[in-house]
């Protein structure tokens, strides 16, 4: 069956879950761009599937706000993945606020950021799906989590109430719980490590 979608925007892309996305969507007729804060670790993924590369820190709303506005020149995605994550494993009385804000940043403001991008290009339409990667931690919190605890539990609110507001005109909103990183050949694992440091 032909895909009615045309165009997936994977911001955080790296080796393990959106690189299988990126082929998946490939595969399924989609254009894609994958996006990282460096993205020249993505060359091999992006010629394998004809993808574009463009840089980004997620955690920036002037990144984000110019990246959607380069790809209106070319064509607006109908497809978002958020996938971004930053992971801070260290004991709560041992937490300074720079690095709370740091993954507040990366794993809950610039989901805010790149939905309401794509929403704005995709409700005209009513049309899009917006994609997020959450966490087992946005369930529930675990010792020596509590920065990345507190960004996937709000990057759940985000998708509960986008879904309950924007499915009605026509975007879809998808919450996929990953319980555990992934591992891939640049990152074999634990908690502690971003689960992408370059996106």
């Amino acid at each position: 069956m032909k895909s009615t979608y045309k165009h997936a925007l994977i911001i955080g892309a790296g080796p393990g879950l959106s690189a299988s996305l990126a082929r998946l969507f490939h595969a399924n007729g989609l254009r894609v761009s994958l996006v990282a804060r460096k993205p020249s670790g993505l060359s091999d993924l992006a010629e394998e599937i004809q993808a574009t590369t463009y840089s980004c820190n997620a955690g920036r709303r002037d990144d984000v706000v110019r990246l959607f506005a380069e790809l209106d020149g070319r064509q607006a995605p109908d497809v978002l993945v958020y996938n971004p994550s930053l992971a801070i494993r260290m004991p709560f009385v041992q937490l300074g606020p720079a690095r709370v804000e740091s993954a507040m940043q990366v794993n809950a403001m610039g989901a805010f950021y790149a939905a309401q991008e794509a929403a704005k290009r995709m409700l005209p339409y009513n049309h899009g799906a917006i994609l997020f990667t959450g966490a087992s931690a946005g369930v529930k919190g675990y010792p020596e989590s509590a920065t990345f605890a507190m960004g996937k539990f709000a990057l759940r609110g985000l998708a509960q109430s986008l879904a309950r507001e924007l499915h009605p005109q026509g975007i879809h909103i998808g919450h996929m719980v990953v319980d555990g990183l992934i591992r891939s050949a640049d990152r074999p694992g634990y908690m502690g490590e971003p689960n992408n440091p370059d996106s």
